[in-house]
């Protein structure tokens, strides 16, 4: 798929978009070449962190929905990760109108832990404009659930939200 193209599978409601996302969540970017860099290796070392916590709870027979809530948190980051460091190296860059090249003969377009990740599920669930006596925003459009994302982001959403609503019962002390 070539930047910004999309396929509708229910209708409006749920699109696959094709974007690449340069830095955080919703885009957010970090200081550059040596923010990426610096996240990337943030990123990598909560990894490590996190798995080792998860085989520490795992070898404590811990309770299974705080294991679980963890394992979604580690898996979505670690193919974030995956994403962000060989993504740029595998591919060409993503243009409108053209699909990326893979494995071109110049390259990709980044090197090692530059890369940017792939987002493409796509939720519009509501659309609308804002009315022409609203402040600010009078007369223009709005779309509810805006983000686009991927599964790993989703992972990561889900296991910090079992995490929030059971914290009580996975953390007694």
């Amino acid at each position: 798929m070539s930047i910004g193209e999309e396929i509708n599978v229910f209708g409006n409601w749920f699109i696959i978009h094709f974007t690449e996302n340069e830095g955080m969540a919703f885009g957010m970017r970090f200081g550059g070449d040596f923010g990426k860099l610096i996240l990337s290796i943030f990123r990598i070392i909560a990894i490590i962190i996190i798995g080792w916590y998860l085989v520490k709870l795992t070898l404590k027979k811990e309770k299974p929905g705080l294991i679980i809530s963890l394992s979604l948190i580690f898996a979505g980051a670690l193919g974030n990760i995956i994403d962000s460091a060989f993504y740029g190296m595998i591919f060409g860059e993503s243009r409108f109108h053209e699909i990326a090249a893979i494995f071109p003969a110049e390259g990709g377009y980044s090197s090692f832990l530059h890369g940017k990740v792939v987002d493409m599920l796509y939720f519009p669930v509501i659309r609308g404009y804002y009315p022409e006596w609203f402040p600010v925003w009078g007369g223009n459009d709005f779309i509810f659930f805006r983000p686009v994302f991927n599964i790993a982001d989703s992972s990561i959403t889900v296991g910090v939200f079992i995490l929030i609503v059971f914290q009580k019962k996975f953390f007694k002390k």
